[in-house]
């Protein structure tokens, strides 16, 4: 499985965030330190908000951060968040895709439980567990 650029940035961005759940981040902070699109970050920001992983703030001392305890938010949440509308195979789409094979596809269901399988393995771990730099390491 691969994880599309959105899914991969916003668990950069949350894993910097879990490293000081106590201060506010800028978008334009967390593009600079991990050579982000700061317009790309936005929108990963906002899926971030409408989940309830973070909570933003607006106005000149405005920012992000998580929305509760980095301990509280599993990864396969997270995944799930953030590539909902980034299906895995066209199948998946909730139009259904232009697939020639439906309905005698057996594929679909596999891929389904594999998805799924790959999501409750994420979901052992927490943003806790992985986030940046660890603790008692400064970022550069």
């Amino acid at each position: 499985m691969q994880l599309t650029n959105f899914t991969d940035y916003g668990l950069r961005a949350l894993m910097r965030l879990a490293s000081a759940p106590e201060r506010l981040f800028t978008t334009a902070e967390i593009a600079r330190e991990f050579r982000l699109s700061r317009a790309h970050l936005m929108k990963i920001v906002r899926c971030l908000s409408e989940a309830g992983i973070v909570e933003t703030l607006r106005g000149q001392r405005g920012g992000f951060r998580l929305a509760r305890p980095a301990a509280s938010i599993r990864l396969g949440d997270v995944v799930r968040a953030l590539g909902e509308s980034f299906p895995m195979v066209e199948c998946f789409r909730s139009d259904g895709g232009d697939c020639a094979l439906w309905p005698g596809c057996m594929l679909k269901a596999r891929l389904s439980r594999a998805a799924g399988a790959f999501i409750a393995d994420l979901n052992r771990s927490t943003l806790a567990d992985i986030a940046w730099p660890p603790r008692g390491r400064s970022a550069a």
